[in-house]
């Protein structure tokens, strides 16, 4: 017996990340389906405190520690030589709510080949379990993280090619919308992380250069949007790898 690839047609593409994004949005309403995506609920703040902490590094600042808090919300804390400028603090901001959505949006270009879908899942599992060596301090993090990492190496490694390039899909839709889960955080002025009342993102943007933060989230839903839709529409032109199976 003998399996032969063929290519996954635009339509059968589409139907995969429909039924990721129905997935993400059902598994919740069943009995322990928050447990069972818990481990993504992690997955999508460290994307969110890893692009606080290396927006910190891009601009030549320092990135101490990344903490995930047992009911899914997280701080990165960064380092700085001298006070930093309003800039800086903007941009280090700005850097958390748009860094699922920039994780997602590499997932689902990744997705639309077949010969990047391997190093994507390897690639993602490697800087996972970097970051936890070096700036992860926490117990949640200390132990989902890695088996995160270990399962995404796992499918890289043993898994089916439809189930490599599901496993990007579903993680690229997943950090897409957990956008929609931080609104009413992106949306307010401060909020509480870890029990500790502190200003929002869009409320440091707002102390940073002054417009009111609902504008800065609506400027972050935004570019969000923009980065999504233009990967869905650059995977799906791009020809598709052995998702489709006949003997």
């Amino acid at each position: 017996m003998s399996w032969h690839a063929r290519p996954a047609t635009q339509q059968e593409q589409v139907g995969r990340l429909i039924l990721a994004g129905a997935l993400i949005t059902a598994v919740p309403q069943l009995p322990l389906g928050n447990y069972l995506l818990y481990p993504f609920v992690i997955l999508t703040t460290w994307f969110h405190e890893m692009g606080h902490g290396l927006v910190s590094l891009l601009l030549g600042h320092g990135f101490e520690r990344l903490i995930i808090y047992p009911d899914g919300s997280g701080v990165a804390e960064s380092s700085y030589a001298e006070p930093p400028g309003a800039l800086t603090t903007a941009l280090v901001a700005a850097g958390g709510p748009l860094g699922p959505s920039f994780a997602g949006s590499l997932l689902i270009l990744a997705s639309g080949r077949h010969e990047r879908w391997r190093p994507a899942l390897l690639a993602l599992a490697g800087i996972i379990a970097v970051s936890v060596l070096i700036w992860v301090r926490s117990a949640v993090g200390l132990v989902v993280l890695p088996l995160v990492s270990a399962a995404l190496a796992y499918v890289a490694l043993r898994g089916k090619p439809w189930a490599q390039s599901f496993t990007l899909q579903f993680l690229g839709v997943l950090a897409a919308l957990s956008m929609f889960r931080d609104l009413d955080y992106l949306f307010s002025y401060s909020g509480s992380i870890g029990g500790i009342p502190m200003l929002s993102d869009t409320g440091a943007m707002q102390e940073a250069l002054w417009l009111p933060y609902w504008v800065w989230a609506g400027l972050i839903v935004l570019a969000s949007g923009l980065m999504i839709g233009a990967s869905l529409r650059h995977a799906l032109r791009e020809e598709g790898g052995p998702s489709g199976w006949r003997r």
